[in-house]
């Protein structure tokens, strides 16, 4: 099961989103209607596997896994990073400032995703997309209907039969932020994952924020360490 690519996939297609108006705005479209999304893919779902029609698909399923107004709210923190190797990275310069700042905190050179051999990052990626996906139900409003159309473009994004149940299995499951947070082995997989949850997340929308502070406590991430995180979101809309 290889989540990395199918995460990138998502992360990407927010960073298209805004770097490219004109296939925003038909993302936008396929998600706003399953009846449109249907009849955009038709018959030609093989051709839209590949280039553009890849982060169309891709942006479907991001769109209607996050909601289309929390995703026009979103997409300029996804177009920072772009991939879950970018997020590392962040993760990293995050998680150094905190080492500098904090004398008590873990030290030694952070192992964050965008430095790790690939068995170690996958395990990373898939920690990570349980956030994301655990961030994008704190609204509630992924319902029966939704999930079986997410589950259709995950399938097809993938081709990964296991990978498609494991998503399955996650939007399937009752938010339980105790239960995401136990994927975090290590303090810099809990600092992605905050990190990641932090980029889809309304934090306008009180479950939605409640849900980021009660993570933030199940992963015992150091309050000086949130702010770090937080701190390279601050701004960007």
């Amino acid at each position: 099961m290889i989540t990395r690519g199918l995460i990138d996939q998502l992360m990407k297609s927010g960073s298209d989103l805004m770097q490219n108006p004109s296939v925003g705005q038909a993302k936008t479209a396929a998600t706003d209607k399953a009846s449109q999304l249907s009849g955009l893919l038709g018959g030609n779902a093989g051709s839209l596997l590949s280039g553009a029609g890849g982060g169309l698909l891709a942006g479907g399923a991001l769109g209607m896994l996050l909601g289309n107004k929390k995703l026009r709210k979103t997409g300029g923190k996804l177009a920072m990073y772009g991939g879950v190797a970018a997020l590392g990275a962040v993760a990293f310069k995050a998680y150094q400032n905190y080492q500098q700042k904090q004398s008590s905190a873990p030290q030694g050179t952070p192992e964050t995703l965008d430095r790790l051999p690939d068995a170690q990052a996958e395990q990373h990626s898939q920690a990570i997309l349980r956030a994301v996906i655990g961030a994008a139900k704190a609204d509630g409003h992924v319902d029966d209907k939704e999930r079986a159309l997410i589950d259709g473009e995950i399938a097809k994004l993938s081709g990964d039969a296991e990978l498609t149940d494991w998503f399955d299995r996650e939007l399937r499951k009752p938010l339980d932020p105790t239960d995401i947070a136990s994927s975090a082995k290590t303090p810099e997989m809990g600092a992605e994952m905050y990190l990641a949850s932090l980029l889809v997340v309304d934090e306008q929308n009180y479950m939605e924020k409640a849900y980021l502070t009660e993570l933030a406590r199940q992963l015992k991430l150091d309050p000086v360490l949130v702010t770090e995180l937080e701190s390279q979101v601050v701004g960007v809309s």
